[in-house]
């Protein structure tokens, strides 16, 4: 059994790794400070302080970086969707994804999301053209369609499309 001076003194409960602790916990809550002056500086502070005063708070540089978080991952430059295309009398249409997929949702549209991305995958070709051939009776054949940016900094004019597969 241990004594209470042994449970004590382990080597998270010394003395170094309390001002470690401490430190940490400090820059924790300036940094928190910090962050909240930022905020509450630009929407409340700032225009109060203009329409008295007449002058701007100074931001603190350095504390976030200029184009956010983002900024530190690698974004590929491609960008790619599906689109479904159906034949209706003699001619092709496209179909609008919200047609495709209705949702009730405020708020929140999957649309703009991409959730249409997931229907290019072969393996899915026939749940989803079964889908189809009920959601859209009086059309007869549905194709998809993979459309993709191949660089959409540089060019975001140029798309190309590419079948992927056709439903009967």
């Amino acid at each position: 059994m241990q004594t209470d001076e042994t449970a004590v003194n382990t080597p998270y409960n010394t003395d170094a790794m309390k001002q470690k602790n401490a430190a940490i916990t400090a820059f924790v809550i300036a940094w928190a400070l910090f962050f909240h002056y930022q905020t509450f500086r630009l929407w409340y502070l700032n225009p109060w302080f203009k329409q008295r005063f007449n002058i701007e708070l100074p931001r603190i540089p350095l504390l976030f970086p200029p184009a956010g978080w983002i900024m530190f991952y690698n974004i590929d430059p491609t960008y790619g969707f599906a689109e479904m295309y159906a034949r209706e009398d003699r001619t092709m249409k496209v179909l609008d994804p919200h047609a495709i997929f209705e949702t009730k949702a405020v708020g929140y549209d999957n649309i703009r999301r991409n959730v249409l991305i997931g229907v290019v995958y072969r393996d899915r070709a026939p749940d989803f053209c079964r889908y189809l051939g009920r959601k859209f009776p009086e059309m007869k054949e549905f194709a998809v369609v993979y459309a993709g940016y191949p660089d959409v900094v540089s060019q975001p004019e140029r798309v190309e499309r590419s079948l992927v597969y056709k439903c009967p």
